[in-house]
């Protein structure tokens, strides 16, 4: 298996400082809106945007929470392996605000139809938009398309795009690997 470096260290800093840069420009104080990581990989992605927008841009008030889409997923009971859940932490309201959903790699589109319906159960949001880290564009299975998107990434047949995070993985940076 190879890979090839996309993103290092310093070009995912500044591709977050840009990405939090534009959900301040749409959602000035963010009064009401929210900031959802998608469980497991996409909190990560989250947890760094929600930090960049509570130190750089004083956003005390934000909310911010993580969604486990496991249950909601279309192969949830199609492999032999057994799938682990992870902690679904919605502390706030999302009838009638703004949703930010957050991922870090938008593959087939199945990812972010399962957080749409896992969302469902905590309300109504008024608008949901979606913020990818990596977009693998020609790989879609469903119309979806993100709203904020950090790169665009041509990834076909074999190869897959692996992002890594400092906290789980040992450092940040993300891979093209072709199998």
């Amino acid at each position: 298996m190879s890979q090839k470096l996309l993103l290092s260290a310093q070009e995912i800093n500044i591709i977050l400082q840009r990405l939090a840069c534009q959900l301040v420009e749409n959602h000035k104080t963010f009064e009401h809106s929210v900031l959802i990581g998608i469980q497991p990989r996409g909190s990560y992605l989250a947890t760094r945007l929600y930090s960049i927008l509570k130190s750089d841009y004083n956003l005390h008030a934000l909310s911010y929470g993580k969604l486990d889409i496991t249950f909601y997923r279309d192969d949830f009971r199609r492999g032999d392996k057994v799938l682990k859940a992870n902690q679904t932490q919605i502390d706030f309201i999302v009838e009638n605000k703004n949703v930010i959903l957050v991922d870090d790699v938008l593959f087939t589109g199945r990812s972010i139809r399962s957080a749409l319906t896992a969302l469902q159960s905590f309300g109504r949001p008024s608008k949901i938009e979606l913020l990818t880290l990596i977009d693998r564009r020609f790989s879609r299975h469903l119309p979806i398309q993100p709203d904020y998107n950090g790169r665009k990434v041509d990834a076909i047949n074999n190869e897959h795009v692996k992002v890594c995070w400092k906290e789980i993985d040992g450092e940040d940076a993300i891979y093209l690997l072709n199998n």
